[in-house]
Formats: structure tokens, sequence, C-alpha cells
């Protein structure tokens, strides 16, 4: 057996302080070596402990979990989980932490919750495993690719994307690759269910394409980004002759509402070769099947390729069942998604 994950604790709430640390040590395979009420303290515990995981609060004295965040990513880059009340500012904070570099994301408990931070302890042993030291830079003004933007024909294709761990970052890097008239594109972005409004906000300040978190019956259009609601329901496509976003109540599939797989298996049956499909860094094997599905379909699919995962979980799982037709390092998969956006296919277009 592997030693424990070693964790730190940061939060200035004693209590929250001690209802982590009780998630966590309940598991035999993580350990809270430390805690600290501030970031004065945790630098401190971060030198004499040297954990394998920090969590973090958002919200803190002193110094905020944003730029204590910083100051780790520049000075001793390591797995670091943001603890964010569910709250919008605490939403848009997480956001900017993510694309920073957090590895992942949890939101406080509320009162009477049956399962406090749920989740946590699978995203510090993933975030434990991983060999991440230094966290993805991408180009916050990176402009399109020019060549593939300039091919593109409006209107001839849908494009669906999955993305987990890791996925603020890596679908800034692609969405940002994306001209103004970019293929509707529908995501499925594993995400608590407050934080997706203000990650459809960030993206769409930051990409050309207009992005919005999606609304049950709003239209597939050339230019937009859809991106699914966290928590409650599940994003499919639908409807042949206008095509249009559907949220569906469902039980969650491989552990997650909305799941990867049931929007490529809609994306699948409705669009066929007339779609691609992307399935990037994420834990698990959710989108695994539904992206084979779509390649059965005739779409072209693309895989985020081992190195520039942080978790090569999702995109690994694709692979190896066959579902990936071409695997791709982060900065490629935009410019090839548009290429073969453009690309036309015999009988089709």
């Amino acid at each position: 057996m592997s030693a424990p994950a070693r964790v730190l604790v940061v939060d200035d709430s004693p209590t929250m302080r001690g209802l982590i640390s009780a998630v966590l040590n309940a598991d035999p395979e993580v350990r809270v070596v430390g805690q600290a009420a501030d970031a004065f303290e945790a630098r401190q515990a971060i030198k004499q402990l040297d954990p394998d995981v920090v969590t973090l609060d958002i919200e803190m004295p002193n110094m905020n979990g944003l730029e204590f965040l910083e100051k780790i990513m520049r000075l001793r880059p390591m797995p670091v989980i943001m603890v964010s009340t569910l709250t919008h500012r605490g939403a848009e904070a997480t956001i900017a932490a993510l694309e920073i570099g957090a590895f992942d994301c949890v939101g406080k408990p509320h009162a009477g919750d049956p399962n406090p931070f749920d989740g946590l302890v699978d995203k510090v042993k993933a975030a434990a495993r991983s060999q991440r030291k230094a966290m993805i830079t991408t180009n916050r003004t990176a402009a399109p690719a020019v060549g593939a933007a300039s091919e593109y024909r409006a209107g001839r294709k849908i494009i669906a994307i999955g993305a987990s761990t890791g996925g603020v970052e890596a679908l800034i890097a692609v969405l940002q690759k994306f001209p103004p008239r970019c293929p509707p594109t529908v995501i499925t972005q594993h995400m608590p269910h407050t934080f997706t409004k203000s990650f459809a906000e960030r993206l769409n300040r930051l990409c050309a394409p207009a992005v919005e978190e999606a609304t049950d019956g709003a239209r597939l259009e050339v230019g937009k980004i859809y991106l699914a609601p966290g928590g409650e329901r599940h994003l499919q496509v639908a409807n042949a002759v206008a095509p249009c976003c559907r949220l569906v109540d469902r039980e969650p599939v491989n552990g997650h509402r909305p799941s990867v797989d049931v929007l490529f298996d809609s994306v699948a049956e409705l669009a066929g070769r007339n779609a691609i499909g992307v399935i990037l860094t994420g834990m698990g094997r959710d989108g695994a099947a539904g992206l084979q599905k779509m390649r059965h379909a005739g779409a072209r699919t693309f895989g985020q390729n081992e190195k520039t995962c942080v978790v090569y979980g999702m995109p690994r799982v694709a692979y190896e069942l066959g579902a990936v037709e071409t695997q791709l390092p982060l900065g490629s998969i935009g410019e090839e998604i548009l290429k073969a956006a453009a690309a036309r296919k015999e009988g089709i277009e």
C-alpha cells in the first residue's frame, strides 16, 4: 500500500478546518498533517510539513486565498484544492483560482447538508497522484488560429466537448482559438452548480464567440457556445430540424450530473457525421463511452494527450476504448477542431 496523501488544511474557521480534517482523515489513504488559519501560518506549515496537497479557503483575513494561491504557484507549485462558498462572489474567485492553476474546487456545505464535502477525498487522492508541479499557462490574449478559422464554413458542424478536473484552463486554451462565427458548441464541464454561470461569464469575456450557460430550448447557433449548468440536470441536444439544447432530469451518470456521456450520446444520435467530439482532462471515465458512440456514428473525435492533462483519466479511458481518433497536446486542439469543422465529407456537405 502506498503512503497516505499528506494534506494541509487552510481555513480561517476552526469549525471548517475540523470538518474538512474529519472528512479527509476518515479515509485511510489520506492524512491531514497540519492546519492553518491564514496565509502566513500556511506558508510556515508548507515549509515545515511539505504536504502533498493543500486545501485552501478563498476568503481569509490578511491575505485572501487567491493572492496566496498566486504565490504558491509562482514560488512552490503544488496541487491546491480551493474551498469556496457557494455564492456568486465565491464562484467568480474560484474560477479565477482554477485559471491560475488550482487543481480543483469544492463548495462549502450548507446547513443540513447530508454529504458535506462530497467528492473532496477523491479529489485529494487524484491531486496527490498527479505529477503536476507547475500550472499550465495559457495565453489570455491568444488570437484565433487564422488559417483554420478562415476556412470554416458556418453551420456545417456541431462541436461537443467534455472536461472535468483541469478543464477551466483547458477550455480557455481551446476556446480562445475559436473565431467569432465558430461552429455551434456544447460543453459539459464537471463543476458545482453555482460555479458554471460564473465560468460561462468568464469564458464570454475571454473568447471571441458568445458563451452562455445553456438553457432549455436554446437554439444552437453559429458563433455561440453553450455550457451545461452544473449539478441539477443533464445537457443534451435535440431536434434535427432546428437543433437546440435540452436540459433533462435524470439520475447522475458515472456519478455526474451533468454527464459528458449523456451529452455525447445525444450529439451522436442527432448529428452523426456532422459532429466533432472532444474529451479533455478529467478524473474517471465519463464521456469515454459517449465519444465512442460519436466515432461509430461517423464524427471526428479528439482527445487531450497525457503530457498536457492535469489528470489523464477521461481521455485515457476514451483512448483505450478506441473512441479517440486523434490524440493531441492541448495547444493544438482548438486549431484541429476548426480544421475538422472546415473539412468536407463526400455526400455530407
